[in-house]
This record gives C-alpha cells, structure tokens and sequence, in this order.
C-alpha cells in the first residue's frame, strides 16, 4: 500500500489535470482515483471527498508562501508585507492555473464545494496575515481575515487572466485593492 503523503500528492495532481481537462463537475472522485493509480479503497482513507482533496491542495500553497517568509520583511510596511504575502500566493498557484479556473467556473453549480472551499481560503488568509507579521485573534483578527479574503478574491479573478511573466496586472489590482481597504478602514495592520 502506498504511503499516505504518496496518496495525497498523486491524488492532489490527478484531480488538478483532471479539472483542467475536464472542469472540476464532470471530475468525480473514482476519476481521481483512477487517475491517480489508486483504488478508491486506498483514497478513502486520506480523502473523504473531491473537496478535501481541493483543501488539502490549498493548504500545500499555504505552506510554500510561508516556506518563503523572511523575518527580516517585518520591517517593511505593512501593505508591502500583504502585497509580497499574496503575489508569493499567486506564484505558487500559477502551474495550476487553468485547472484553478475551471474550478472557479464550475463552483455556482456546487453551493457545498464553494461553502468549503470559501473557509478554506478563509483559513489560508489567517495564515497569510501571520506569514505578514499580523495579528490574526480576536474581533480585531476576524475582520482582518474577512478583509483581506476580500482583496484576495477580488485580485483572484485579475490572476486568472494575467498572463505577463512577473504577473504585473494581478500586483497592480492587489495594490489598488490594498490602498481602498487602507482607505477604508485606516490600515488593515493597525
């Protein structure tokens, strides 16, 4: 039997291309499996659902952008701190692009998926406040998340059609979505 972080990354890979190809709806679970060279009885056990397996995915990326913090950066502004955070995200997702957005165009038709994935990246963005040097508790923290999974989703659909090489128009939407919420709110860091 394959071990487990085996299963998950071959799992992880095969649902990915598989979106791609296919859009996130027609991929079912058993096509994953398949794809994957596992039978469904080995996946199970790692993966309960096609939905897990998204989260999972997500919170690898989670772990590459904060892999790639520097404590030396908590000295730089605290929008510039965000802005690095969120451009470092959007890099780690770029091989994954098209299968990103053939997901994002399925979602509607799945409310329980995108009820999901929407706290998913809900904790990936307390994850990327703590990866800026910013403080995540209390009511203080919650509307700190909620905020900037705002500016993230909003600088997401940008992504999806950026296709420069250094990704200028999604640093350009998340800057300007970083100054309106500064606008707003006085700096989401203070």
């Amino acid at each position: 039997m394959a071990r487990k972080t085996d299963i998950e990354g071959r799992a992880i890979e095969a649902a990915m291309a598989l979106a791609e190809e296919q859009g996130w709806e027609k991929t079912s679970y058993a096509d994953i499996a398949a794809r994957a060279g596992l039978k469904i009885a080995e996946l199970y056990p790692v993966f309960a659902s096609k939905t897990a397996i998204l989260a999972a995915f997500s919170r690898r990326i989670d772990e590459q952008v904060l892999a790639g913090t520097d404590p030396e950066d908590a000295e730089e502004p605290v929008r510039d701190r965000l802005l690095d955070v969120l451009m470092r995200r959007f890099e780690a997702l770029r091989p994954q692009r098209e299968a990103i957005a053939a997901i994002v165009k399925d979602l509607p038709r799945d409310p329980v998926t995108a009820a999901c994935l929407a706290r998913q990246a809900t904790g990936s963005m307390r994850w990327m406040l703590r990866a800026a040097g910013l403080d995540d508790h209390g009511l203080k923290g919650m509307l700190r998340v909620r905020a900037l999974a705002g500016v993230y989703a909003l600088s997401l659909r940008v992504w999806l059609n950026d296709d420069s090489p250094d990704l200028g128009k999604t640093a350009a939407s998340l800057d300007k979505n970083l100054s309106r919420l500064e606008g707003w709110t006085g700096g989401i860091g203070r």
